[in-house]
């Protein structure tokens, strides 16, 4: 390796070299903000509205923070020529799946054209974006080369580290996840070490080559996946034989390898997605998946499977469904996160609607102009939550956590004290004495 790569670390940290990271969300903004603690930073985003809400001091993930944003040193722009002033940049742009849920390649394929346009000799990419093993050399880096007219090895060199961001999360953080790192040979992977040795406390796990760090993150989702999966299809089991889950569950996690798992909506950028593309390279390879796509399944029918339960609820407590007003709570795709991506709780929704059961959905977290767009859901505020015949908690965002039973029967349509009231506990946030003193039909997941 010349000495233009050896040195790129010290010229990182001297300020002479530049960082950069393609795409600013949830992933690569928390990312650039970090970096640009040490070092010079530049955060680039086609997206020129998401930019301005940056360079105004505002952060709509929610990650960082307001004051985080207008304090840092990252130069946000929506200008792709930029990146020529950059000699490590980072890919973080989402790699989302298809309708038929093959892998939609196209954001990090317009990110290596953006990046290749740019590419300067002595520079090297690395890839965060979710793909699986074989993505990097055998899809980017051709569109790197064909951009550039630079030779991948001679001129530029790439790299594989995988995110393992937890979007609101904030107790595991950037800093403190141990990451993957490897690079297209030795010398290539030990600077790549070097420089996120910047941010990561926790320390950097080297493995031998792309493929396998590329393999690392689809699997370790995959396998949370089925373990949900599995954690799921008890609670369909369960809920046939009249058991509660999560005592059933609690029982089980009194034992010292129990692994605490729970059932629940499993949607998201990541373990809703991540198990396709593993899938997808292994049938191109001849193998067809027994476990990992039978658990996709499960978790793919458990928005149906909720919305089934609650009409079954309405239906029992003698109510028209279609007549009866319900009432979500909760739209994004986990607690305390205004992530609305592959959100699970549409699912619900979509059920419902197959009966003609119209839905008032409430999130204090969610932005209802994304809401509208992404699923054509009106959010209405939290002190409009009234008059419900059915209420669904579908998101444990920590407001509905601290709601009290009697908070919750206040969302309730003042009727017949023996008309019943059906209340749906997606995430188990509420006791079972709790519930059976509440006078509500409940039924939780």
């Amino acid at each position: 390796m010349s000495s233009e790569y050896e040195n790129l670390y010290e010229s990182l940290i001297k300020g002479e070299a530049k960082l950069a990271l393609v795409g600013l969300g949830y992933v690569g903004m928390p990312i650039a903000v970090e970096f640009a603690k040490h070092i010079n930073v530049i955060g680039y985003d086609n997206n020129e509205a998401k930019v301005k809400l940056y360079n105004d001091g505002i952060d709509p993930t929610l990650e960082v923070g307001d004051d985080a944003i207008k304090n840092t040193n990252v130069e946000f722009t929506a200008d792709e020529k930029k990146l020529s002033e950059a000699k490590f940049i980072i890919v973080a742009v989402p790699t989302p799946v298809l309708d038929d849920n093959n892998p939609d390649l196209r954001p990090v394929e317009g990110a290596s054209r953006t990046i290749g346009r740019n590419l300067t000799k002595g520079t090297i990419v690395c890839y965060e974006s979710t793909v699986y093993p074989g993505v990097t050399e055998d899809v980017c880096v051709p569109i790197l080369e064909k951009e550039s007219g630079l030779k991948c090895g001679e001129d530029f060199k790439i790299a594989y580290s995988p995110e393992r961001i937890n979007p609101g999360d904030k107790v595991h953080t950037l800093t403190n996840i141990r990451k993957i790192v490897s690079g297209m040979d030795e010398e290539t992977k030990n600077v790549v070490k070097k420089v996120y040795d910047i941010v990561i406390k926790a320390g950097t796990f080297p493995v031998s080559n792309i493929k396998t760090a590329e393999a690392v993150k689809v699997v370790e989702n995959s396998q949370r996946d089925i373990n949900i999966a599995f954690m799921n299809e008890i609670a369909m089991i369960c809920d046939k034989m009249g058991l509660d889950t999560n005592e059933v569950l609690d029982g089980m996690n009194t034992k010292w390898n129990a692994l605490g798992f729970k059932p629940g909506l499993v949607g998201g950028h990541c373990i809703g997605v991540d198990p396709y593309y593993l899938t997808n390279i292994a049938e191109k390879l001849g193998y067809h998946s027994q476990i990992i796509l039978n658990g996709r399944k499960v978790n793919d029918g458990m928005g149906a499977f909720v919305a089934d339960a609650a009409i079954k609820q309405m239906i029992e407590a003698g109510k028209a469904p279609k007549k009866s007003k319900v009432v979500i709570l909760g739209l994004t795709f986990k607690e305390n996160c205004p992530d609305l991506r592959n959100s699970k709780v549409y699912d619900i929704i979509k059920r419902l609607a197959e009966y003609e059961i119209s839905v008032k959905v409430a999130d204090p977290w969610a932005d209802a102009d994304e809401a509208m767009r992404f699923y054509g859901v009106e959010l209405i505020p939290m002190e409009e939550v009234k008059d419900a015949d059915c209420v669904i908690v579908a998101v444990g965002h920590k407001e509905f956590r601290s709601l009290s039973m009697q908070d919750i029967k206040k969302f309730f349509r003042a009727s017949d004290p023996d008309d019943e009231k059906i209340f749906v506990d997606v995430k188990g946030l509420y006791r079972m004495d709790e519930l059976k003193v509440s006078g509500l039909r409940f039924w939780r997941l």
